[in-house]
């Protein structure tokens, strides 16, 4: 049985929470938070997506405010980081070097000099780190990949990627750059990332971005520029109204037919080839968290699946999102070197 704690306990510390909790070889035995109220802001609603604990059995788990206390005695195995992004480094780096296996939340920092601290300190303590780039492990997203890799549709002609919604309203620190890194390296990395995924690395990104008129980006626009001719571009912003909701989205065009996954559309996820129907692939149940957690799970167990994510990765896509970010300040193509 993995002795799980979770630091960190919003949104998503929440839905790291309802994944664990649905495992029969995991328990969630301790959650460390700053926050004094945890216990009653807990039943408050939050979040753009489904999964997230409304109910939290507060009587078995043992709370902390203090890291370092939870660290020494917590006794968990694992530990799920699910703190704002600035925290990610010092927090990832001391619970390895407290022995435990570590789940953090993307992105995997604010800039490559910390992303390289905490894969120095995996390769030092040989213990799991993993960063959650749960787009990866969503079954559309997935199965698209996999599809794309294949070659089956033929070659890759034009693909685009939207992720567009209001603005989090579950933490102040969103709002400054210099803690959540803005809605490019919060929001827009998810498809920044899958991009990488299908992809590669891209040869150049050429961004534009708009900003609020208190000065903070709140929509981004990239073109990533690969050494064939397919069109890439994805969107990210926070500026949509309360009435639209939240849109995650792609349409990739192939030569012998098109995919495309909206999730308020029904049925979300489609293959469109060029003779016949319009169908709607199955796919692996479940969604991008309890998969990305399995997928942590067995990797902590010592079992060798299938690679979906390495560090090396992750570090990159923060580099992409900031060359992006370098490019919509400049208005430039900006080379990835």
């Amino acid at each position: 049985m993995l002795r799980v704690g979770i630091v960190g306990f919003g949104f998503m510390g929440r839905m790291h929470y309802a994944q664990w909790s649905a495992r029969p070889d995991a328990e969630v035995v301790a959650i460390c938070d700053a926050n004094p109220n945890i216990v009653e802001d807990t039943k408050k609603a939050v979040g753009n997506i489904a999964g997230a604990a409304d109910h939290v059995d507060f009587e078995k788990i043992a709370l902390y405010s203090d890291y370092n206390k939870f660290l020494a005695e917590a006794k968990c195995d694992v530990v799920s980081i699910t703190l704002p992004t600035f925290l990610h480094p010092n927090f990832s780096i001391k619970a390895l070097e407290a022995g435990l296996h570590v789940l953090c939340e993307k992105p995997m920092a604010l800039t490559l000099d910390e992303c390289q601290r905490m894969m120095d300190a995996a390769a030092r303590t040989s213990k799991v780190l993993m960063i959650g780039h749960c787009v990866r492990f969503w079954p559309e997203y997935a199965a698209t990949r996999q599809l794309v890799a294949e070659g089956h549709y033929g070659r890759v002609i034009a693909a685009t990627f939207q992720r567009l919604g209001t603005a989090p309203a579950w933490g102040d620190w969103f709002k400054d750059d210099s803690r959540s890194g803005g809605v490019a390296m919060d929001l827009h990395i998810h498809d920044t990332d899958y991009v990488q995924y299908l992809f590669g690395m891209p040869a150049a990104v050429f961004s534009r971005q708009t900003k609020t008129p208190a000065g903070g980006a709140i929509h981004i626009a990239t073109q990533y520029l690969y050494d064939d001719d397919k069109v890439v571009v994805a969107e990210g912003g926070w500026g949509m109204t309360p009435a639209f909701g939240f849109e995650m989205s792609f349409n990739i065009v192939l030569e012998k037919a098109t995919i495309s996954y909206d999730c308020t559309r029904s049925p979300a996820f489609r293959i469109c080839p060029v003779d016949g129907e319009a169908f709607t692939p199955e796919v692996v149940k479940g969604d991008g968290y309890s998969i990305e957690i399995d997928h942590f799970a067995r990797k902590v167990a010592g079992e060798n699946p299938p690679q979906v994510i390495t560090l090396k990765e992750s570090q990159n896509s923060v580099k992409i999102v900031l060359a992006e970010k370098e490019s919509a300040r400049q208005h430039r193509t900006v080379e990835l070197v």
